[in-house]
Parts: structure tokens; C-alpha cells; sequence
């Protein structure tokens, strides 16, 4: 049993600009996570100026990385440069997640649930997208 077992799952949805979107997803690739973007596909896809949501679904704790602490998987609402919104899963470290902004704003934090429940994911997104 892990020390933390009984630490509940954070409850902030937490907000976050694309360049701190893009440090999250290579530290993801660094520690090899299981949920993550390629950070060369979100540098080439996300909205620049956007804001993106990290909404916590459950804590993972993968067997074949032991020596990491169980992780955030977050469901992320992802903007892209097209207007369009995709649904993806990032695994955060707590420590890299805590310090991120929370968002306060109800109104936002139902239209974000909506669209959680409504995008498509970025698989179904790219099976839309015409072939070049």
C-alpha cells in the first residue's frame, strides 16, 4: 500500500495556458506516463492563446513505473487553432498539478463540463480530418 493511498482526488479543475500545456505533456513523455500527446502534435495543433482544462478523473498508479508516485490522470479539453475542441487524458505528478491555476468561474467550469461530455477525443478527431 502506498503512503498516500487514502489522499482523496484533488477536486479543482485547473486552467492552463499552451506553452504550460506543452511543459506538462513532455514532462509526461519524460517520465513515460501512460496518458499523454505527443508534445510536437499540441505545439502544432493547439490554440496558441487558448486556455485548456485539466479536469481530475482518478489516480493511476502503473505497475511497470514503480519508482514514480501514483499520478492525476486529468481529463483535458484541449482548444485547437481551428476553434474546435478535443477530449484527451494527461497523468500529472500532484506536485507538478498543485501549483497550477484553479479556475473559479462556475459559469466556465459548467460550459468545460459540457464540453468534456460533448467533444470528441482526439483519436475521433483525427479519424474526421481529411487525409493530405
Amino acid at each position: 500500500m502506498q503512503p498516500d493511498q487514502d489522499i482523496p482526488l484533488p477536486r479543482q479543475v485547473k486552467i492552463v495556458d499552451t506553452s504550460t500545456l506543452l511543459r506538462l505533456e513532455e514532462r509526461a513523455h519524460e517520465l513515460g506516463v501512460n496518458q499523454k500527446l505527443d508534445p510536437a502534435w499540441v505545439a502544432a495543433t493547439a490554440a496558441p492563446e487558448a486556455d485548456h482544462f485539466l479536469w481530475p478523473a482518478c489516480w493511476n498508479s502503473p505497475a511497470h513505473l514503480p519508482e514514480l508516485p501514483r499520478q492525476i490522470r486529468c481529463e483535458l479539453l484541449l482548444a485547437l487553432h481551428t476553434g474546435e475542441h478535443v477530449l484527451s487524458l494527461l497523468d500529472i505528478l500532484p506536485d507538478d498539478f498543485t501549483p497550477l491555476p484553479r479556475l473559479t468561474s462556475r459559469d466556465i467550469g459548467e460550459r468545460v463540463s459540457r464540453q468534456l461530455d460533448t467533444s470528441p477525443s482526439v483519436r475521433e478527431w483525427l479519424l474526421r480530418q481529411p487525409t493530405g
